[in-house]
């Protein structure tokens, strides 16, 4: 499933572009946070990705992201242009290729490694979506497939590019928020060339106006309490703080429950009803939050500057700074028992059985944290800022590393005390 959301430059508190999502997957799928440099390739290279082989091109840029285990790509991550993408599951009217082709993970990471800027990103995206389809089980390695959305931003721009199969549209936005179900109307800037006339051959479009790409193309057979109020609510929350958005509030709405509650208070809806479904998911066995991500994309990158991400669900986690520049440490990238995904989905597991009383006691315990962290942070990059590359990347890497240590050392700790 998924939640992203998106604030532009004029509508942000710094004056700098925010991006943030929930990935919202089958629940307890482990999802590492990776790094890769950016890299030069010989002439006719090529790449495998999760289920196909495609050319490679002659240079990729540095890259971060969650990552499903299983996958090649991306669920969401960022650039060294400062260029964010994350995806999303839509459900369109039309039947998923048989043939495999690049899942909307291979789509994100290709993007990113891709693309200097998001309307270039866009652009590579819908190139290689023409060229390769989108076919193939994205949920699972033996697990369906589905049709893709993305939010695609950079310091100056944020873009909704919504798909089915090979065909695509998009447009831009200042405050976007992207969810589960097709939102773009008549208003999509630029789209494939048979988006039109394929879905009047379809019968899904018979209007005399310009096509609208929700009316044609959404599955109505797709019960719409799985994404709609969700979507109602990051674009309520998007419009309310307009021009005061940060870092932190963004933090904050990955965390909502509904109606600002940060809190969640076990599951008491039904999967027919909106309530079941939440910004930040506990929607077992449809999907739960396995991993967030927020950052604010910055025009002036001389110096390191930071994401933040968290593991598991976010009301149960700690939103952690890491950095394209630098060293990741090994713990964000492990899968297995000792990495940080699995660390978390611990002590979301403690505190699962009473969620009402054990979340406050999380939160008020990694709030403490969190401010360290953040004084920290600030220091570390006011240093970094007056060093060379190298001296800089030293002081960031040393940075994560304590901080993740510490996050990691504190959550074992909680998880042990809710026993």
């Amino acid at each position: 499933m998924c939640d992203s959301v998106a604030a532009v430059r004029s509508e942000t508190a710094a004056g700098t572009t925010l991006f943030a999502k929930n990935s919202d997957r089958k629940p307890g799928e482990v999802q590492p946070f990776l790094l890769f440099p950016a890299a030069h390739h010989p002439p006719r290279a090529r790449l495998r990705c999760t289920h196909v082989e495609i050319p490679q091109v002659a240079e990729t840029y540095r890259v971060m992201g969650h990552s499903p285990s299983w996958v090649w790509g991306f669920e969401h991550g960022v650039n060294e242009h400062a260029v964010a993408i994350g995806n999303h599951t839509i459900f369109s009217n039309e039947p998923l290729e048989a043939e495999p082709g690049l899942i909307g993970m291979d789509l994100v990471r290709l993007g990113l490694e891709r693309g200097r800027d998001a309307r270039e990103a866009l652009e590579i995206v819908a190139a290689l979506l023409e060229t390769h389809g989108q076919g193939g089980p994205a949920l699972a390695p033996d697990g369906a497939g589905y049709h893709n959305s993305f939010l695609i931003a950079d310091p100056e721009s944020a873009w909704i590019l919504e798909t089915s199969n090979r065909r695509w549209a998009a447009r831009r936005a200042s405050l976007a928020a992207c969810s589960n179900h097709y939102a773009l109307k008549a208003d999509w800037e630029i789209a494939s060339r048979d988006l039109e006339p394929f879905a009047r051959a379809s019968g899904w479009w018979q209007g005399t106006d310009r096509i609208d790409v929700t009316a044609a193309f959404r599955n109505p057979h797709v019960p719409a309490q799985i994404s709609e109020g969700r979507h109602r609510r990051t674009r309520a929350w998007l419009s309310e703080a307009r021009g005061g958005h940060d870092v932190a509030s963004f933090q904050r709405l990955l965390r909502d429950h509904g109606a600002g509650a940060t809190v969640w208070t076990g599951q008491t809806a039904t999967s027919d009803e909106e309530a079941f479904f939440t910004v930040c998911a506990h929607s077992a066995p449809v999907h739960e939050t396995t991993a967030s991500f927020v950052v604010e994309l910055p025009a002036d990158r001389s110096a390191p500057w930071p994401a933040w991400i968290s593991y598991a669900t976010p009301c149960s986690s700690i939103f952690l700074p890491v950095y394209l520049d630098g060293v990741l440490p090994d713990r964000h990238a492990c899968a297995d028992a000792r990495g940080a995904w699995q660390t978390f989905a611990r002590l979301q597991r403690a505190v699962s059985p009473d969620p009402v009383r054990h979340t406050p006691r999380v939160r008020a315990r990694f709030v403490s944290l969190e401010a360290r962290i953040e004084q920290e942070r600030r220091a570390v990059e006011r240093a970094a800022a007056a060093e060379e590359r190298e001296p800089a990347a030293e002081l960031v890497t040393e940075f994560m590393r304590r901080s993740l240590d510490a996050a990691l050392a504190e959550a074992d700790a909680i998880a042990e005390s809710l026993r």
